[in-house]
């Protein structure tokens, strides 16, 4: 158990003048304010911010730093007010706390909402001091390492958040051992029969894998000897969801040819003797095209330098060596914090750092920051995070020579909107190199890219399909959405001035008389446009806003002309009788419903719904990258008839090994799960593989999901996976 000592001594390690007074105090507030607390292992709260605090000392932040792991919960886990943070330890450290506490007292929506609002408070925080960020991953560690204390559901969720926000960020910002931990730890609470299996394989050839890092560690100091080449050169295997990750593309699961799992490192003094090292280790192995690559000459954002090459080492065996100098070295494993200039009492920013061009290193920050005030709703901001906090692996060029660096399989669209919004916007063709390329074209390394534009063009809808970076589609998505608002906001004030002719009465005459303003505010509408906005997406009926427009005598005589349908009702006219279709729609009764091909979701699965007009309301899964770029007016909560669960198609691509007898046997596990084949697509490949693609009916998730297991048990098969048309 660490102690308040182990804390102390870790910070006095990395910072020999810190204020080792305002730390002792922290911990005695702490103790004080989280009196009578425990955590759901029984254990005393205090633990936990005295871990926070000794992981910030281990990732060698500053006082403030580590002063505020162990406060990070008292303002909202206590009755303690941020005033007094500031009165009793600072300004410095009042607004690292401040910037690491939740939006506790705020009601959301729905998780996805809250989630989104603490990321984009965070985000602020962090743009202005990137210690919150730094002391926030500290406190997720501890978190993820006690997670097991946690109810299944929320180990995953936590565990996914991790996975696809935190980790990430960790890797951005170059904090190598602490995504590591944090990625293998979301593979245990997330797919932990996967885990516990790797697990347990890796350790029956454990003694193997040592005496082979031992070999190649040997070949390599015999070899840099004889080059007199000082270094220092270690060996150990990749973490475990890396090797899951491995595992997933390869035919066979066989961990005793997968060599490449073992990472091996040269350290060396001088950046020129990475270049000797390289040549060293491709004369004595061979090679593997287009595994090399130099984040030396060219660093990633984070500032992570390193020459990495692939070859075939002793036994033929593929193995993975990186080459870097201490001081490289020091950067991947610490990242910012290795290179941020802190002063004790001072907070540190994004323009405060030394070492590599900050101005570079947080331009993804900037553009998070950018995005965060662009999107409203939560789900699109969230999904976009999750797709731009991934390492970029691409690096082009501008026509002025300007390096670039986009996510692999970005395209020409994305090069155009990094530019400049009006850019992408006019964006009608691209140069690669000095020849035209579609639209669709991914970036390669070392591309030389040149934009084609026309005055005036508009972005096309159909773009959405294939750009990567979250600015593009951020921009595509708000240019598409601004025009079907406009369409919108036409049809909701077009039915609203039909409807009230009915009665004698004109929308400009209401407005004067100040009844619209009162209507809006009646119906919870900030403004006349956004109550017109809903009526045009048929998110309001047009009835409703009628009796607050009409006075009560014109309402009690009737309409002076026979009543029509509304106009959202013929738009989502009843086509399914109510149950029919397994779904219900919040605050529509009778509407269509219908389930697009894109995700297929059966009963189960997390849905949302869209409005469209002519076929009622698209039931669509939460994750669907289809489903986003609809405009966030359109949504309906939906959920699924308990009482009601129909078969719904769903497609399975089953690879696997070429073999006679495979396919007969992957259709008995159909059989046995009750499962009916109503397709199926079988093609080999060069390579003796096979690729099965199945079209099936299932009741819902959990035979889905029971189905999916049984086949993936079947010897030569090697990856089963629910799939999109």
């Amino acid at each position: 158990m660490v102690r308040l000592d182990n804390v102390i001594d870790e910070l006095r390690k990395h910072h020999p003048d810190a204020d080792t007074d305002l730390v002792r105090r922290a911990y005695v507030f702490s103790a004080a304010k989280h009196r009578g607390q425990t955590r759901r292992n029984g254990e005393p709260y205090l633990i936990h911010p005295l871990e926070v605090a000794h992981i910030a000392s281990q990732l060698q932040l500053d006082t403030a730093s580590v002063v505020a792991g162990l406060l990070h919960d008292v303002v909202e886990d206590t009755d303690t007010d941020i005033s007094e943070i500031f009165e009793t330890f600072g300004e410095d450290v009042a607004k690292l706390v401040q910037g690491l506490t939740k939006l506790e007292k705020v009601r959301f929506k729905s998780t996805e909402e809250a989630q989104a609002e603490n990321f984009r408070k965070m985000l602020i925080a962090m743009s202005r001091d990137m210690r919150v960020i730094l002391v926030k991953l500290c406190d997720r560690l501890h978190n993820m390492r006690t997670l097991e204390f946690m109810p299944p559901d929320k180990q995953a969720r936590i565990g996914r958040e991790t996975l696809e926000i935190f980790a990430p960020l960790a890797n951005r910002l170059g904090i190598n051992w602490i995504k590591t931990e944090l990625e293998d730890l979301s593979f245990k609470y997330l797919y932990p029969e996967d885990y516990r299996d790797l697990a347990d394989r890796i350790a029956k050839t454990r003694a193997e894998r040592e005496a082979y890092i031992d070999r190649v560690i040997a070949e390599l100091r015999e070899q840099l000897g004889v080059h007199d080449i000082e270094a220092k050169v270690m060996g150990r295997p990749k973490h475990l969801w890396s090797i899951h990750q491995k595992l997933k593309g390869r035919d066979d699961r066989d961990l005793s040819r997968l060599y490449d799992m073992l990472a091996f490192r040269i350290v060396v003094a001088e950046q020129a003797t990475c270049y000797e090292a390289l040549g060293m280790v491709h004369a004595v192995w061979k090679p593997i095209p287009g595994r090399f690559k130099d984040y030396v000459a060219l660093p990633k954002e984070n500032g992570y330098q390193s020459l990495h090459t692939a070859v075939m080492g002793p036994d033929n065996e593929r193995i993975e060596i990186q080459i870097r100098t201490h001081e490289m070295h020091h950067t991947a494993e610490y990242g910012v914090a290795a290179h941020w200039a802190y002063k004790e009492g001072k907070g540190g920013g994004p323009t405060g750092g030394k070492g590599l061009d900050d101005h570079r290193r947080f331009a993804w920050l900037r553009q998070l920051l950018e995005w965060q005030r662009d999107l409203t709703d939560p789900t699109d901001f969230m999904e976009t995070v999750k797709v731009d906090l991934f390492d970029n692996e691409v690096y082009v060029f501008t026509p002025e020579g300007e390096v670039r660096a986009f996510p692999r399989g970005a395209t020409p669209v994305d090069f155009a909107y990094a530019i400049h919004t009006t850019l992408g916007h006019e964006c009608t063709g691209a140069k690669v190199n000095g020849r035209v390329v579609p639209l669709r074209y991914q970036l390669q390394n070392g591309d030389k890219i040149e934009i084609l534009r026309t005055s005036g063009s508009k972005p096309k809808p159909d773009w959405l399909k294939f750009v990567k970076t979250g600015r593009a589609a951020t921009k595509i998505r708000g240019y598409v959405r601004r025009e079907s608002n406009a369409r919108s906001l036409q049809i909701g004030q077009e039915l609203l001035e039909k409807e009230l002719r009915r009665y004698g009465l004109g929308l400009n005459k209401l407005r004067k008389t100040g009844k619209i303003d009162e209507a809006c505010q009646t119906l919870k509408f900030k403004t006349e446009s956004e109550l017109m906005l809903a009526l045009g997406y048929g998110r309001s009926r047009v009835e409703t806003v009628i009796e607050r427009l009409v006075p009560e005598e014109l309402l009690d005589r009737g309409p002076a002309t026979e009543p029509r349908e509304s106009a959202f009702t013929r738009l989502v006219r009843k086509v399914i009788p109510k149950g029919k279709g397994g779904v219900e729609v919040d605050g529509l009764d009778g509407v269509a419903i219908h389930f697009p091909q894109c995700c297929a979701p059966v009963h189960g699965d997390d849905i949302v719904g869209y409005v469209s007009r002519g076929r009622g309301v698209a039931v669509h899964r939460r994750d669907c990258p289809r489903a986003r770029d609809y405009d966030p007016a359109r949504r309906v909560d939906v959920r699924w008839d308990g009482a009601s669960k129909q078969l719904r198609p769903v497609q399975i691509r089953v690879d696997s090994t070429d073999a006679p007898g495979l396919l007969a046997s992957m259709s008995q596990s159909f059989h046995n799960a009750g499962v009916n084949i109503t397709a199926v697509n079988c093609r080999t490949t060069e390579d003796h593989r096979a690729v099965n693609n199945f079209t099936v009916l299932v009741n819902d998730l959990s035979q889905l999901n029971k189905v999916i297991k049984a086949i993936e048990r079947i010897e030569g098969v090697t990856t089963v996976e629910r799939i999109s048309s």
